[in-house]
């Protein structure tokens, strides 16, 4: 989530050249370095997750309830990418929003938005993995693709709302004495959190999904634990027992990766949250330098979770070559077989 800070004189933008944005402060070699290293974050970005996106649209054996909420965070990953990222670039590099105050509270409302889209989405894939590990004969009955259909619209609609209604109706501004006239200097992009709004942005988009997606997960260990002493002391399995077992065992496991992709988008968006929450107390002290590079450790969780799925999930390298060598344009491997049956979640 990008924004400028507040300056020390906020009553008089006669230093920003009437309105224009002064130099950059960097020489031309680190600001083509920044350039360089933000172009192959973004890039990357964007491959990565269009690679998932093409991979579950693609292959029918991926098209699972778990696997169609995990397209939907890939998109939101990938339009983070695609049309928040490159203004953030310009932004971070020059020192400088050159497209606008109407556009900035667009940019940040998509920015907020796609953020609150990500943490939402993996609350859902807990609350899906819970039911298919601890509560396995209500999973097929409760999540229906139609369950996921309603989950991924609230998944995407509530962010939506809540990011919209607040940065277009300020309300993140009320009581910060000379924000209105930060507001004239169309050379900055001022977003800033009151300490009401910072604390409720903090509660809602952090605190109470992290807690609720840690509270699921410790559950989800607590019941593969009880899972793996009953095996152990059962000294005789039938062949259904041991399919059974089988796909709890991989439940499992999928329960693992996604924690792991929720560890990755706590370290990566905490201090930035952590920092929304705190500045308002700190008179918004907090320096341009240091938001910015929050706010792009926040962005490269876009980055990392492709890389996550990759390195734990076998279908999705096996996918990726089909994607690579050209074999998706005929319309025939659309029912191969890329891992065991029911591995595919």
């Amino acid at each position: 989530m990008s924004y400028f800070r507040r300056t020390t004189d906020l009553t008089d933008c006669s230093e920003f050249g009437n309105r224009s944005c002064s130099g950059s402060s960097r020489s031309p070699g680190a600001r083509g370095v920044l350039y360089l290293f933000m172009t192959a974050a973004f890039l990357l970005t964007i491959s990565g997750n269009l690679a998932i996106i093409v991979s579950i649209s693609y292959f029918k054996q991926l098209q699972s309830p778990t696997n169609f909420l995990i397209l939907s965070m890939a998109a939101t990953d990938f339009l983070l990418g695609f049309a928040i990222m490159p203004y953030s670039m310009v932004r971070s590099v020059e020192n400088c929003w050159y497209f606008g105050m109407a556009f900035c509270k667009v940019h940040y409302s998509f920015d907020l938005m796609l953020c609150l889209v990500s943490i939402f989405h993996l609350c859902s894939i807990a609350v899906d993995r819970f039911y298919a590990i601890c509560h396995p004969l209500h999973y097929a009955y409760l999540m229906t693709m139609n369950a996921i259909k309603q989950i991924i619209a609230v998944c995407w609609s509530a962010p939506a709302a809540f990011a919209f209604g607040v940065v277009f109706s300020e309300a993140y501004a009320s009581g910060i004495e000379g924000y209105e006239n930060l507001v004239k200097c169309s050379s900055l992009c001022p977003v800033m959190f009151n300490k009401v709004w910072g604390a409720v942005l903090f509660t809602v988009g952090l605190f109470a999904p992290a807690c609720v997606m840690i509270g699921i997960y410790c559950k989800i260990f607590l019941v593969s634990q009880k899972h793996v002493c009953e095996l152990s002391q059962a000294h005789k399995h039938t062949k259904s027992d041991m399919k059974n077992e089988l796909s709890k065992s991989k439940d499992r496991k999928a329960a693992r990766t996604l924690s792991v992709v929720m560890l990755g988008f706590l370290i990566c968006w905490f201090p930035c949250f952590f920092a929304i929450l705190i500045d308002p107390f700190l008179n918004f002290s907090t320096p341009v330098s240091l938001f910015d590079a929050l706010t792009w450790l926040g962005y490269l969780n876009s980055l990392c979770n492709p890389l996550i799925y990759g390195f734990f999930y076998p279908w999705f390298r096996k996918a990726f070559k089909y994607i690579v060598t050209g074999k998706i344009f005929n319309s025939r491997f659309r029912t191969t077989k890329l891992v065991a049956e029911e591995q595919s979640h």
